[in-house]
C-alpha cells in the first residue's frame, strides 16, 4: 500500500525540528482535465521559451551581483511548486529530504521541538518542546514566536523549512534564539544545545482514578508500535477507560492514524452514515476527478471494549482528524475540547531520483460517514477550551487539565483530585 504523508496543516505546516483503477468515463474526464491545463500552459511552447531567454540575457547581461548557480537551479524547482499556490505543494532539496526522512523514522539531531508556521502571516511559532528535550530543559514554551535565530532576523517571506535548517546543525553545537513571548515586555534569549533525539511520540500512564490515558504527539513512522504498546500496558492493568490525546498533534502518515484505529476497533464494524456499508471502514481518498484511489478498512482482528475520550483542539489537524473522526463514526470514542483545525487533503511525496522530492497534494480524504474535514473540522461532543496560561505549561499537571477532567466526567469517571 502506497504511504500517503498528510501532515502540513494550512496555519500549521508542522515539521519537527532536528527532526510528516478505473476505467471508462472517469479516465476521460482525468485526460480531459490534464489536456485543459496543458493549453493553459506549455512550458515549452516558444512563448515561454523566448520569455524566459530574455529574463536569463537580462540577468546575464545587466544583473549586478554574482550569481549562485545551485541556488538559482533550486529556486527554478521552487517556482514551479509556487506557482500552483498551495502551501501543501513543496520542492525539497536532497538535504532537505534526507532531513526530512530522519525525521519520520524517529531519531534526529536537534533542538527537540515542533513548530507551525501561520500560512498567513508567515510567523513561526513552538507548538510543543518535548518532554526532556535540549529545548525544554533551556526554557521554550509552547506558543513562543521565533524573532531571531543565530543573530538572523526572521522575515514573514521565509519558508519553515529555511528557518528549520537554520536552527537545526551538528551535534553539541549552540542554537542561538531570540523569542517573543505573549505577556513579556521584552524579547527572551535562549541558548540551545543541539543534541541527538529518540523521538518518542506516544507517553501514556495509569491515571489516580483508575483509567488509561495515552498521548499522542504524531503520526510518524514509529507512532503505531508506540501506540501499540501503550494500548496493551494499559488493557493489561485492567484501566476503566482509554483517554487518548491528540491535542497539538499536527498530523502524520494516515497509514500510522488508521493502524491506530484499527487496533481498537472491531473488523466488522460499519460506521454510522456509511453509505457503502463497507465493514470497518476508516478512510475514503477521491483524485481530482472524484475517483476513489483508496480505501482503508480495519484487518487485524483486534479491538479494545473499553470507553475511550479523544481530548482535541483547534491543532488536531489532518490525520489527528482521521484518527478522531473515524473513531466517533464509529461510536468507539467521544471528542472532547474545541473543533480542531480542518485539514482534508493527502499529500504524496515523490522522489526525483537525484536524492531531491517534491511533495504534492493529490487528493481529499473521507471519513467513514462520507464527510470531508477540510475547511470544518470537527466539532467535539463536549466543547470545553482550555485557559492560555494553562496551555504554556509543558506539564500541565492533570487535575488542572479542564478538559481531561471533562472527559473524565464525561465516561462517567471520578474527577482527579
Amino acid at each position: 500500500m502506497k504511504r500517503f504523508r498528510n501532515a502540513a496543516v494550512p496555519v500549521m505546516a508542522a515539521l519537527t525540528i532536528g527532526l510528516l483503477g478505473g476505467c471508462g468515463d472517469e479516465d476521460t474526464k482525468t485526460s480531459e482535465t490534464t489536456s485543459s491545463i496543458t493549453a493553459e500552459f506549455d512550458a515549452n511552447s516558444d512563448e515561454v521559451k523566448n520569455k524566459t531567454q530574455k529574463i536569463e540575457d537580462l540577468i546575464n547581461s545587466r544583473f549586478y551581483f554574482s550569481q549562485d548557480e545551485e541556488k538559482r537551479e533550486e529556486a527554478y524547482y521552487d517556482g514551479l511548486l509556487e506557482g500552483l499556490d498551495d502551501p501543501y505543494s513543496v520542492y525539497y532539496t536532497a538535504d532537505e529530504y534526507s532531513r526530512m526522512m530522519e525525521d519520520d523514522s524517529g531519531e534526529y539531531v536537534g533542538i527537540g521541538a515542533m513548530v507551525t508556521q501561520n500560512a498567513e502571516t508567515g510567523v513561526i511559532s513552538v507548538v510543543r518542546p518535548f518532554r526532556g528535550s535540549p529545548a525544554a530543559k533551556a526554557g521554550l514554551q509552547p506558543k513562543d514566536v521565533f524573532v531571531e535565530i543565530n543573530g538572523m532576523k526572521l522575515t514573514s517571506d521565509m519558508l519553515l523549512e529555511d528557518v528549520i535548517n537554520m536552527i537545526r546543525g551538528e551535534e553539541n553545537t549552540v542554537a542561538e534564539l531570540k523569542m517573543y513571548r505573549e505577556g513579556e515586555k521584552d524579547y527572551l534569549t535562549f541558548r540551545v544545545e543541539r543534541k541527538k533525539v529518540e523521538h518518542i511520540t506516544v507517553d501514556y500512564e495509569v491515571l489516580d482514578n483508575g483509567f488509561g490515558y495515552i498521548y499522542v504527539e504524531q503520526f510518524i513512522e514509529n507512532t503505531y508500535d508506540q501506540f501499540k504498546e501503550a494500548v496493551d500496558y494499559l488493557t493489561s492493568r485492567n484501566v476503566k477507560a482509554l483517554i487518548i490525546d491528540i491535542r497539538d498533534n499536527p498530523g502524520g502518515f494516515t497509514s500510522s492514524a488508521c493502524s491506530m484505529v484499527d487496533y481498537l476497533l472491531e473488523d466488522d464494524h460499519i460506521a454510522e452514515g456509511d453509505e457503502t456499508k463497507t465493514p470497518g471502514l476508516l478512510i475514503t481518498m477521491k483524485d481530482k476527478s472524484e475517483k476513489i484511489i483508496q480505501k482503508d478498512s480495519c484487518s487485524d482482528q483486534h479491538s479494545v471494549d473499553l470507553p475511550i475520550a479523544v481530548l482535541v483542539d483547534e491543532y488536531s489537524a489532518s490525520s489527528s482528524e482521521i484518527f478522531a473522526g473515524a473513531l466517533r463514526d464509529h461510536k468507539k470514542a467521544i471528542l472532547v475540547g474545541v473543533k480542531t483545525y480542518g485539514k482534508g487533503i493527502v499529500q504524496v511525496v515523490y522522489p526525483l531520483g537525484d536524492g531531491s522530492a517534491v511533495k504534492l497534494t493529490i487528493a481529499a480524504y473521507f471519513l467513514p460517514s462520507g464527510t470531508s474535514v477540510q475547511g470544518d473540522g470537527l466539532v467535539p461532543d463536549a466543547e470545553i477550551e482550555m485557559d492560555m496560561e494553562l496551555r504554556r505549561q509543558i506539564d500541565l499537571p492533570h487535575n488542572k487539565d479542564v478538559q481531561l477532567q471533562r472527559a473524565i466526567t464525561e465516561l462517567g469517571g471520578e474527577p482527579l483530585p
